[in-house]
């Protein structure tokens, strides 16, 4: 008789059935197959918060179809993911299937490649109660905030608010940045950089002050300049040390989050979806069906002995022996962090990313490689360089005072890693990095003086990767919970993404006052981060997950029941968003509103004036046949493109974003043709002048290497 493997999705049984051959079937479960009902709420609070877990609607069929093929079969097997969440789908499974928990029908591996897949099934084991408790435990608690909270943002604000453990805190996060960034107060600062030169090298060396602000205004700064135009400097004194920069450890889950986010400005979602897809497995020319990534969610550094070796065995046959440290690194896992799973890498380090890019999508492309070079970089010797610091006086004939000047700069002396993986750096640091050699004592060409003034600037919105960022530091949610809270915060339109970063809305605003007034602890990060502790305690079988949600609940009941008797008979009005859109009947200025099908613009001035008209996001460039807006539009398919605000009389379209520059040549909109690459060109096709910057010396040369 045949064995019975069920995973979660068709992509994995595909990969695990080409390893485990024919006396296995192998079918997916398709996520899970139970849930709490959407209906109500599911949970029984009177008699010890149990569950009442139905089959999930319209997987009933397939329900049927998995018990039909669990007959059959002699063994049966669960291989879902290896986390909380896959340890639950396989107990509802074994629930349904009649399995018991204590046989050893789970099977665990890190990674979908044969070996992984095959020891797997050799050496399954059973159900982890721990695991499935915290997962319980997590549904119940997220159910009981989000089934009771959120009727009541309905009747106090509108239907379709919706509030929870995570989101309400993300959101209140970038809501409390907004009102720190409008508390702001900037305060002005000066800095005098002064060029000197030396055997016809120059470098820049900065006025020394103990704080940026002791040089506070403008009179300041000229009695410095003044005093150093034209004034003697002499070397004071030299040290000269090495300095080693190590790699960075291989991905998590979250890093690999912000990573994407900022190199490949790639959404969290997104990125997620193709780790998912380089998981489960992608057919491989000259291999065939394989996982080429390790499980991506984990917030583990460890690293297998095995694939050590195989990445060690890569660096010392790919580089000269310089670039292999004596033995492997080891990365410490943060405290609090689950353990289960390897840090996210290669399966096969050998399967490069240009050796399988004709096998990838281009989305695929970027994820893969920004892991692979990650995990085998993580591996290399450090880079090393060779720093100096200079002290530097000026003095002026017949003066007593005198100013002290620094300089400092780096030479790389070895490479290390970074011939393969290196972050960015600005122009300006590349440039103060240079200095000639110097030596106590040394007179130094005084060139110019260069005083500058600057202003402090807030602190900066949240982009996705300082989003996810901040909640992993401050213990909020785990690496599975931040892209669904991203996404559900932005569609319940609390944040709105203003390029790379998050502005609250009104609705969010006001949401996040309701909720820190009526339910603050449900929003205070202290709380819910010791929250996930006890969620980490019940997976350590240390506590009992129905002690956790009583201990829970018992307070919250009666903050609910506070705030309703507070707010009863009371219903918040969001406010209105005003434009600068004026009302051509009225003169008012339009505000933004919203309907049943979406947001629209009308007249403050209802119910006199009714005027409506639909909502327009100007770009500020100018259609080059008519001269009317290009504005903002979306496509049936919901994609974004850019038109003539006069549609259909013009039929004036781009998919590329205007840049808000003007052509040099004809005066039209300049159009971003690649926003990776920032190449531009013309929105008026008769004239054809185009933007392509010019490659860094860097990209030139990775370029080359390419091609090769």
């Amino acid at each position: 008789m045949p064995k019975l493997v069920i995973v979660e999705s068709p992509a994995k049984a595909k990969t695990i059935k080409k390893y485990l051959g024919g006396d296995y079937r192998v079918v997916a479960s398709m996520g899970h197959v139970r849930d709490l009902p959407k209906s109500q709420l599911g949970i029984d609070i009177e008699h010890n918060y149990e569950p009442k877990y139905i089959s999930i609607r319209g997987k009933s069929q397939l329900i049927n179809s998995i018990k039909k093929e669990a007959k059959g079969c002699e063994k049966i097997y669960l291989a879902t993911d290896p986390d909380r969440e896959g340890e639950a789908i396989s107990w509802h499974l074994a629930q349904l299937l009649g399995l018991e928990l204590t046989d050893d029908v789970r099977v665990i591996f890190n990674e979908i490649t044969k070996n992984a897949v095959v020891n797997g099934v050799k050496h399954p084991r059973g159900l982890d109660m721990n695991l499935v408790d915290a997962q319980q435990a997590r549904r119940v608690l997220d159910r009981l905030v989000g089934y009771q909270i959120s009727p009541f943002l309905w009747r106090k604000i509108r239907k379709g608010l919706s509030a929870g453990r995570v989101q309400s805190v993300a959101t209140k996060l970038i809501v409390d940045r907004e009102k720190e960034i409008e508390a702001f107060q900037p305060e002005e600062y000066w800095t005098i950089d002064v060029r000197l030169e030396k055997e016809k090298k120059s470098f820049l060396a900065h006025f020394y002050v103990e704080d940026k602000f002791d040089v506070k205004n403008e009179a300041e700064a000229e009695k410095i300049r003044a005093f150093a135009d034209g004034a003697d400097y002499r070397v004071r004194a030299v040290k000269k040390g090495e300095k080693r920069r190590n790699p960075a450890a291989p991905f998590i889950t979250s890093s690999l989050q912000q990573d994407a986010s900022r190199k490949l400005s790639m959404p969290v979602r997104r990125t997620m979806q193709i780790a998912q897809e380089l998981y489960e497995g992608v057919e491989i020319t000259g291999v065939g069906l394989v996982g080429l990534i390790t499980y991506m969610r984990t917030d583990s550094l460890r690293v297998s002995n095995e694939a050590l070796a195989e990445v060690r065995s890569y660096i010392g046959e790919n580089y000269e022996s310089a670039y292999l440290p004596k033995s492997p690194r080891v990365y410490k896992t943060k405290s609090g962090a689950q353990d289960a799973h390897e840090a996210i890498r290669p399966t096969m380090v050998s399967l490069t990313p240009e050796r399988i890019k004709k096998n990838l999508s281009a989305d695929q492309y970027k994820i893969y490689k920004l892991i692979w070079e990650r995990f085998v970089a993580s591996q290399m010797a450090s880079q090393v360089l060779d720093t100096v610091a200079a002290e530097i006086d000026c003095t002026r004939e017949g003066r007593e005072e005198s100013y002290l000047f620094k300089a400092s700069g780096s030479v790389v002396k070895f490479p290390g890693f970074t011939v393969l993986y290196e972050e960015g750096r600005d122009e300006k640091e590349e440039e103060a990095a240079r200095l000639p050699d110097l030596a106590q004592g040394d007179a130094l060409r005084y060139l110019e003086a260069l005083p500058k003034q600057h202003f402090t600037v807030p602190p900066p919105r949240y982009s996705e990767a300082l989003l996810i960022k901040t909640l992993e530091e401050n213990g909020i949610g785990r690496p599975s919970t931040y892209a669904p809270t991203i996404t559900t915060i932005q569609q319940r339109e609390y944040v709105v993404k203003e390029g790379k970063v998050f502005k609250p809305t009104a609705l969010g605003e006001l949401t996040t006052e309701l909720m820190q007034k009526s339910f603050s602890e449900i929003v205070d990060v202290d709380f819910t981060a010791h929250m996930e502790d006890d969620l980490d305690r019940i997976e350590e079988g240390k506590e009992s997950w129905k002690s956790v949600i009583d201990r829970f609940y018992k307070p919250f009941s009666k903050m609910l029941e506070k705030a309703e008797k507070d707010l009863e008979g009371v219903h918040l009005k969001v406010p209105d968003e005003e434009t600068d859109e004026t009302c051509e009947l009225c003169g008012r200025k339009m505000v933004v509103k919203t309907g049943r099908y979406g947001k629209f613009l009308a007249c403050p001035g209802y119910p006199e004036c009714k005027n409506t008209k639909p909502l327009i996001k100007d770009t500020g460039a100018v259609c080059p046949k008519c001269g009317g807006r290009i504005v903002e539009k979306k496509s049936k398919n919901g994609n974004k493109y850019y038109g003539c605000e006069h549609n259909p009389q013009c039929d004036f379209m781009t998919w590329y974003q205007p840049t808000g520059e003007k052509c040099p040549k004809c005066g039209s909109a300049m159009l971003l043709k690649n926003s990776w690459k920032k190449d531009q060109i013309c929105a008026n096709e008769a004239c054809g002048y185009t933007i392509v910057p010019e490659k860094k010396p860097k990209e030139q040369k990775k370029e080359t290497e390419e091609k090769k």
